[in-house]
């Protein structure tokens, strides 16, 4: 009997799982997010607080464009808040356990820690960050004088990295993924990141910014100025985001 085209792509896929998974074989699974490792913790507030002008998802999808050019204006914290929870929030903690999030991920599995290039945030001093996606909170992890520098260099030395009000960075902590997916885990996770960056693209329309994603970096080097091995973590996207004025009418 001839097998059907689902039926072939079907048998020649299964095997690149590469037998069990440690979630298979019972293992414990790794930790749902990193944590804060001591330091400087910022309080966001929270998403509940947070207002936002009301946007037909229509108009959302037709504004959105990439911008590389951005004003002078800060971004509030409130409006940093309402970015990250659009892109990384924890809706929810099941007893699985895993995260329900606001954006998809396969098997909810979730592997991105987000890093943040603080140019332009009030009540922020400039530096690099990350989100502590659990508590809503920010961790201080670098506030060097020349780290944008540093990291607009990593990027290929693209201004907008240095000069926007904040630049994202997506690590994946790969095992998240591999835990479950094995080798497949490596599609699943640039899969992820493009939900993640596309929420991102759209949220920034609410509050009157712009957003450019960035996919070309020096990949040794920003692991590097991450604190990363490159390996079990390293950086997948990037995005930039400042305010861009007056969006023209349709």
């Amino acid at each position: 009997m001839t097998k059907t085209i689902g039926q072939e792509f079907m048998e020649r896929t299964k095997y690149q799982y590469l037998g069990e998974s440690d979630q298979d074989k019972g293992l414990p699974q790794p930790p749902l997010a990193w944590g804060a490792e001591g330091g400087e913790l910022i309080e966001l507030p929270g998403p509940e607080t947070i207002e936002v002008p009301a946007l037909d998802i229509t108009d959302a999808f037709e504004q959105r464009k990439t911008w590389r050019k951005y004003t002078q204006t800060p971004l509030s914290l409130s409006e940093l808040a309402y970015l990250l929870w659009q892109t990384q929030g924890v809706r929810k903690v099941t007893n699985r356990p895993a995260t329900m999030r606001t954006v998809p991920s396969a098997g909810a599995r979730h592997p991105f820690e987000t890093f943040l290039l603080v140019n332009r945030v009030s009540g922020l001093r400039p530096g690099l960050y990350r989100y502590l996606a659990l508590e809503h909170k920010l961790a201080v992890v670098n506030l060097d004088a020349h780290i944008s520098q540093r990291i607009e260099e990593d990027c290929g030395e693209q201004p907008y990295v240095g000069n926007s009000a904040v630049t994202f960075i997506w690590v994946a902590d790969i095992y998240r993924s591999v835990y479950r997916y094995q080798d497949r885990a490596y599609r699943y996770v640039f899969l992820d990141a493009g939900h993640v960056c596309q929420n991102l693209y759209l949220a920034v329309t609410a509050i009157g910014c712009g957003c450019c994603a960035i996919g070309a970096f020096d990949d040794d080097r920003i692991n590097n100025t991450l604190g990363l091995n490159g390996v079990d973590q390293f950086v997948v996207y990037a995005a930039t985001v400042g305010k861009i004025g007056a969006v023209p009418s349709r």
